[in-house]
C-alpha cells in the first residue's frame, strides 16, 4: 500500500477519536455528583463509573496493539471506534447505575482497541524526521482534551443532564468514523503474533479482583462479600493471580505478554513504576476536588469546571518547555522537579479545602499542581523509553503506557476507598456530638439518619428525613464531612508522587546532545 499523499490528513482523523478517548476520561468527573442525585447511587458505585473504564481501558492495551499488527490497525481502530461511540450511547441511556457501569466498561475495550492503532500509524506515516511534528500535534491533542473535558462536562451537566457528557460522542464519533473511512489508509503489517490468552485472562482477573476488594472493602465493612468469601479473600486471590501472571510471563516462550527482561532494564523498571505514580495521581486529583467544589462549597459543575482551567492550562503551556529541558539538561531533575511540584500543589491544596473558602484562594495552588504536571511527560518518556534495545521498542512502549493506566485504576480505587471511610468517619463522629444539642428522644433519629446517610445516596446533601430542627444540623454536618474527606482524599496522591521522586534518581541521566560540541 502506498503511502497517502497527505499524512497530516490521516492523522487529523485519527486525532479526532483520540480527543474523543481523552475526552471521556476527565469529563465524567465533574458529574459525579449528578450521577449520585440522578441514579440515587452511593459514592462508591459512581466511583465505579470511572474505575471499570480505566481498568477495561488498561488491561487489552498489550493485546489490542498486537491485534493491529495480526489484521490491520485501521480496521481494529474502526472496531474500537464504532465499540466506544455505541457503548457511549449506551452510557446515556442508563437507567440504573449498575447498567451505566456495565457500558462504561464496553467504553474502555472500545479505547483499549484504539489507543495503540494511532501511535503505529504516526511510525508507518510519517519519517523519521518528520515524526517529533507528528507527536507534538498528536500530544496537543491530549492536552486540548484535558482542558475542554471539564468545562464541557460542567456545561452539557448544568443544561442538558449527566446523560450528556456520553450523548456528545454520538456526533464526533460519527465524523471521526467517515473521516478514519476516507482519509486513513488500510495499512497491513501483517505481523504473525502470538496471543498470550493466559496471561491475558490472569492479568485481568487479578486485576479486577483486587480493585473490587480495595473499592468496595469500605461498603462490605471489611467482611463477607457473599457466602463465606470475604474482601480480604478478594483481594488476596488477586494478589495470588497476579503472582501468577509473573510466573506465567516468565516460562512463556513465545510471546509474553510483558515479556521480563524489560525489567532488567534499570531506566526501563524505575521509569515504568514513576509511571504508575504519576497515572496514580492523575485520576484521584480530580475527584476529590470536584466533590469540594459541588459538595463542599456548592458550585454549579460549570463553575468547578472554571476553577480546574488554570491548571489545564498551566500543564499545556509548561509542557513543550519542559521537553527543551530534558533536551538540554539531566531529564532526571526535570521529571523529579515536576513529581515534587505535583505533590507539593496538592499539599498546599489540602492546606486550602475548608468550608466557606474562595475559590480564587486554591488558584495558587492549582497553578502549581499544573506546573508539575505539565513538567511530567516528556522527561518520563525520554528516561523510560530512552534505553530500551530496538526490538522490544513495541513490547516496550505497550507495558509503558498500560503501566499508567493500571496506576490510575489504582487511583481511583484507593481514592475512593479513603473518600468512603473519611465521609463515615467524620459524619459519624459529628452527629454524635451534634445530637448533644437536641432533646433526649430526637438524638437517636438524628444520628441514625445522618449515619445512613454516609453509606447511601444523599452524601450530597442532607438525608430526606433531616427537616424541621434536624435539617440545619443535617445540611452542616454532611457538608462537613464531605470537606474533611476531600482534605484528606488530596494527600494521598502526593504520598504516592514521593515515590516517584524517590524512584526517578534510580535512573541513569539520559544521553543528550551537546550543543556545539568541538571536534566533531
Amino acid at each position: 500500500m502506498t503511502r497517502p499523499a497527505n499524512p497530516w490528513a490521516a492523522l487529523v482523523a485519527l486525532c479526532l477519536g483520540f480527543f474523543m478517548i481523552l475526552l471521556d476520561t476527565t469529563i465524567v468527573s465533574i458529574a459525579i455528583p449528578s450521577m449520585i442525585t440522578g441514579l440515587r447511587a452511593d459514592l462508591n458505585s459512581v466511583v465505579w463509573v470511572t474505575s471499570v473504564y480505566l481498568l477495561t481501558y488498561a488491561v487489552p492495551m498489550l493485546l489490542s496493539g498486537r491485534l493491529g499488527d495480526r489484521f490491520g490497525p485501521k480496521r481494529v481502530y474502526l472496531t474500537g471506534l464504532v465499540l466506544f461511540t455505541a457503548a457511549s450511547v449506551w452510557c446515556g441511556l442508563s437507567g440504573t447505575i449498575t447498567v451505566l457501569i456495565v457500558a462504561r466498561a464496553l467504553q474502555g475495550v472500545g479505547a483499549a482497541l484504539m489507543t495503540p492503532q494511532t501511535l503505529a500509524f504516526i511510525t508507518h506515516l510519517f519519517p523519521p524526521a518528520r515524526r517529533g511534528a507528528a507527536m507534538g500535534f498528536w500530544g496537543a491533542v491530549a492536552g486540548i482534551a484535558t482542558i475542554s473535558g471539564p468545562l464541557l462536562g460542567g456545561v452539557l451537566v448544568d443544561h442538558l443532564g449527566w446523560e450528556w457528557i456520553f450523548f456528545v460522542n454520538l456526533p464526533v464519533g460519527a465524523i471521526a468514523l467517515v473521516a478514519a473511512l476516507v482519509l486513513v489508509p488500510d495499512w497491513q503489517p501483517r505481523h504473525s503474533h502470538s496471543f498470550d490468552l493466559p496471561g491475558i485472562l490472569l492479568s485481568a482477573a487479578g486485576l479486577t479482583l483486587v480493585v473490587f476488594g480495595l473499592q468496595n472493602g469500605e461498603h462490605y465493612d471489611w467482611g463477607r462479600v457473599f457466602g463465606p468469601i470475604t474482601v480480604f479473600e478478594i483481594i488476596g486471590a488477586g494478589v495470588l493471580c497476579l503472582i501468577a501472571f509473573v510466573v506465567w510471563q516468565r516460562r512463556n516462550r513465545r510471546e509474553p505478554l510483558m515479556p521480563l527482561r524489560l525489567f532488567r532494564n534499570r531506566d526501563f523498571s524505575a521509569g515504568t513504576f514513576v509511571s504508575i505514580t504519576v497515572g496514580f495521581a492523575m485520576t484521584s486529583i480530580f475527584i476529590p476536588l470536584v466533590i469540594y467544589l459541588q459538595g463542599g462549597l456548592g458550585l454549579t459543575p460549570t463553575e468547578a469546571a472554571l476553577v480546574t482551567i488554570p491548571m489545564c492550562l498551566t500543564q499545556g503551556i509548561v509542557a513543550p518547555l519542559a521537553g527543551k529541558l530534558s533536551d538540554r539538561f539531566d531529564a532526571r531533575y526535570v521529571l523529579a522537579a515536576g513529581l515534587a511540584a505535583l505533590a507539593g500543589g496538592l499539599v498546599l491544596l489540602s492546606t486550602q479545602v475548608d468550608a466557606g473558602a474562595s475559590p480564587w484562594a486554591l488558584m495558587p495552588a492549582l497553578f502549581l499542581c499544573g506546573l508539575g504536571i505539565g513538567s511530567l511527560f516528556p522527561p518520563m518518556s525520554t528516561l523510560t523509553m530512552g534505553s530500551v534495545e530496538r526490538e522490544l521498542t513495541g513490547s516496550a512502549s505497550g507495558v509503558y503506557n498500560t503501566a499508567r493506566q493500571v496506576g490510575g485504576v489504582l487511583g481511583s480505587a484507593g481514592v475512593g476507598l479513603l473518600l468512603q471511610i473519611r465521609i463515615t468517619s467524620v459524619i459519624t463522629e459529628s452527629a454524635t456530638a451534634a445530637a448533644q444539642q437536641l432533646p433526649e428522644a430526637d438524638r437517636a433519629p438524628f444520628i441514625r439518619s445522618l449515619t445512613d446517610a454516609a453509606g447511601s445516596g444523599s452524601e450530597f446533601g442532607p438525608p430526606p428525613a433531616a427537616t424541621g430542627r434536624f435539617g440545619e444540623l443535617s445540611a452542616e454536618i454532611v457538608h462537613n464531612g464531605l470537606v474533611a474527606a476531600a482534605k484528606s482524599a488530596l494527600l494521598l496522591p502526593a504520598v504516592i508522587l514521593l515515590f516517584g521522586v524517590a524512584a526517578t534518581f534510580a535512573m541513569r541521566p539520559a544521553r543528550r546532545k551537546v550543543v556545539g560540541a568541538k571536534g566533531r
